[in-house]
């Protein structure tokens, strides 16, 4: 009788921080990422103009890159991780960029982490997708099923605790 049911699997929800085309972490155009050499995680090639970067879990910020393009997190539930603005930003010395939050601030999917100035970004001929990272996922399963178009703060999938 008891077998019957089964016990819902707890999760850590993900969300999509910006507006954008989401993408499997493997297309990212940079090989630490894309062969999850970091971790598994997922991409969103955003939109154009200035795009405000939302957070994609429920946690706090760690830190911040003195470059503005990298902010480091990590969920109620321990999972840490990385939101990548761009690929070779870090050679942008922080132009392009504003960020939002403080290191040790409470965020969700509704706080904005940063702006990035997707246009001037793209015209210093860099990558502009925005990586999302988790750095120590061990034997937890990212489970996303998404595709093409997204809207910053829409739930796309779970970490499977």
């Amino acid at each position: 009788m008891f077998g019957l049911f089964k016990k819902k699997k707890k999760s850590v929800e993900l969300f999509a921080v910006c507006d954008g085309t989401f993408k499997s972490i493997e297309k990212v155009n940079d090989t630490v990422f894309a062969d999850k050499i970091m971790g598994d995680g997922f991409a969103v090639s955003p939109t154009s103009g200035k795009v405000s970067v939302n957070s994609p879990i429920k946690g706090k910020i760690l830190s911040i890159f003195p470059t503005k393009h990298a902010i480091t997190f990590v969920t109620d539930e321990g999972i840490e991780g990385l939101v990548h603005m761009g690929i070779d930003t870090v050679a942008l010395k922080g132009d392009g960029f504003v960020v939002d939050v403080e290191e040790g601030q409470k965020v969700d999917q509704n706080t904005r982490l940063a702006q990035m100035d997707v246009d001037f970004i793209a015209q210093q001929n860099k990558d502009c997708d925005i990586i999302v990272v988790f750095t120590n996922l061990d034997n937890k399963k990212l489970l996303i099923n998404q595709s093409g178009k997204v809207q910053k703060a829409q739930l796309i999938g779970g970490i499977e605790l």
